[in-house]
């Protein structure tokens, strides 16, 4: 696309992004959870409240806890550009180069580019706050975009978007 379509694009704000993330992890977190009673039954809720305690890593619950994220995250944006969270926002994850689908790997990159984001106190993330684009470093890594999918929407208030 040229660059005077760039400049029409409406990039999706850090609060929009948030309240994005904050539902995929409550969707996540029910998908888990009921797979976890179906594979274990009720007895497996009393053993999320002993998370903290010592215990031998246990194959089942690494792949809800840690692998089920990973595949679920990747299988949406492949599928959609987006998480179930964004779709629900409007949002929807775009190379920024050329507005198009990001490839597999930059949808790889930018999941695994969280971790970049989010160790020096989240600071990845906040930088969507300061940048023209709203990208954060996990977006500068993969050469990615969240824009507005309805490019009529209005940007929600100032002090969360």
């Amino acid at each position: 696309m040229n660059a005077t379509t760039h400049q029409q694009v409406q990039y999706a704000g850090f609060g929009r992004r948030l309240l994005a993330f904050v539902l995929d992890g409550i969707l996540v977190s029910l998908v888990a959870s009921a797979l976890a009673l179906t594979l274990f039954g009720f007895d497996s809720l009393g053993d999320w409240q002993e998370f903290s305690q010592a215990r031998p890593v246990d194959p089942l619950n690494l792949l809800l806890n840690q692998a089920l994220p990973v595949v679920w995250t990747l299988l949406f944006w492949q599928l959609w550009q987006a998480t179930p969270g964004k779709m629900l926002l409007d949002c929807r994850i775009v190379d920024a180069r050329h507005l198009g689908k990001p490839s597999f790997g930059q949808f790889a990159l930018r999941y695994f580019g969280y971790l970049l984001s989010a160790l020096p106190a989240g600071l990845g993330f906040l930088w969507i706050l300061f940048d023209k684009r709203r990208q954060g470093w996990h977006d500068k890594l993969a050469k990615t975009l969240v824009i507005l999918e309805d490019q009529s929407l209005e940007p929600l208030p100032e002090s969360i978007e």
